[in-house]
């Protein structure tokens, strides 16, 4: 077995090796744009070498995890926070990250993180994209309706209806504002017709899967949200217990408390920011639509403020789903916020 950790940078990597037979270790700096790794991990695999690979989770490395699945190498992604915390010298350098990821192989103490699949990862790319065209739209829309309230027009969501767009359309403009309108507009048109498709397309992939219908029986959940969910929390056995989630997804306040007094701050936002916003946006859908949920809100904002109440429903939804998918229930209404630390096989972790 040859142990290599690998401190991986987007045009290079420094890793640092041992042969535990032979007891052979060295470091090395290996480039990417010359395919100098490549052919580093090509040769090992023509040797015949058996190779276990560990390294921090980090963007920009797919072509290198694909590479290594298709050399049938063995890599493990190591939580980046975990590994931080067993440095021992107050040292930051490549090769002494590169020792340390070896180090960690060596004594079987690597905090390795569980990694989705190339199916999973493809169509979040469907969501994130999906995310971002909504948000592009967003802007142009808020632009148009700055365009409108200029000239004394303040007409909210009926300035995109054919009436109120007919009205924006034959607004005396000077030159270069028209143009302006005109080239929004046309922005506007063609990105209409593309993100319908795109939502079509996530209503499919839910409905491949089982467990992003019964997600969707909640109030509040839609096929984004929950086939979102379903893709980033992966699955269920991760997490022991619901409150869990709300750490993952970094829905939690950050806290700094010593010497018996309590310091709580904003969230921590240590997640994933997509599932982020869905939850908080899906449990305002749901105080919207439903009697309890609306209730409990209310009564947050009151003794709150009403981000804080949103973020409190975001995390308590984020909960429910977890209980819904790890214990197979649909939603029920007679289960309204009970308590979540019921044993599996009870409806949604309630008593």
């Amino acid at each position: 077995m040859m142990l290599i950790g690998v401190d991986y940078h987007p045009s290079f990597q420094t890793i640092a090796f041992l042969i535990e037979e032979t007891g052979e270790c060295g470091e090395q700096d290996l480039n990417h744009r010359d395919g100098q790794a490549e052919k580093f991990y090509r040769d090992l695999k023509q040797r015949g070498i058996c190779v276990r690979v560990g390294m921090e989770a980090t963007g920009y490395s797919r072509w290198f995890e694909r590479l290594l699945a298709e050399l049938d190498i063995e890599l493990w992604i190591g939580d980046p926070a975990e590994i931080k915390t067993k440095r021992v010298k107050k040292r930051k350098t490549d090769r002494e990250d590169a020792r340390l990821l070896l180090r960690l192989l060596r004594e079987d103490n690597f905090p390795q993180i569980w990694v989705p699949s190339p199916e999973n990862r493809d169509l979040r790319q469907l969501l994130w994209h999906r995310h971002r065209l909504v948000q592009m739209r967003t802007r142009i829309m808020n632009q148009l309706q700055a365009l409108a309230m200029n000239e004394g027009y303040r007409w909210k969501k009926k300035l995109f209806s054919e009436q109120g767009r007919a009205q924006l359309e034959k607004l005396s403009l000077a030159p270069w504002a028209s143009r302006r309108r005109q080239e929004l507009l046309e922005l506007l048109d063609r990105m209409n017709p593309t993100i319908e498709e795109l939502t079509a397309a996530v209503e499919q992939e839910a409905r491949k899967r089982p467990d992003v219908m019964r997600l969707m029986t909640h109030p509040g959940v839609g096929p984004l949200t929950a086939l979102a969910y379903v893709l980033i929390i992966g699955t269920p056995s991760r997490f022991q217990r619901g409150k869990q989630i709300s750490n993952y997804v970094g829905i939690i306040p950050s806290e700094e408390s010593s010497g018996g007094k309590q310091r709580l701050g904003h969230i921590s936002k240590q997640g994933n920011s997509l599932l982020r916003f869905l939850l908080v946006e899906a449990a305002q859908a749901a105080a919207r639509s439903n009697p309890e949920w609306r209730r409990r809100y209310i009564r947050l904002a009151v003794r709150r403020h009403k981000s804080i109440a949103k973020v409190a429903m975001g995390r308590r939804l984020g909960v429910r789903l977890y209980w819904m998918w790890r214990n197979g229930c649909a939603y029920s209404p007679s289960l309204e916020f009970a308590s979540y630390v019921g044993q599996l096989g009870t409806g949604h972790g309630g008593k």
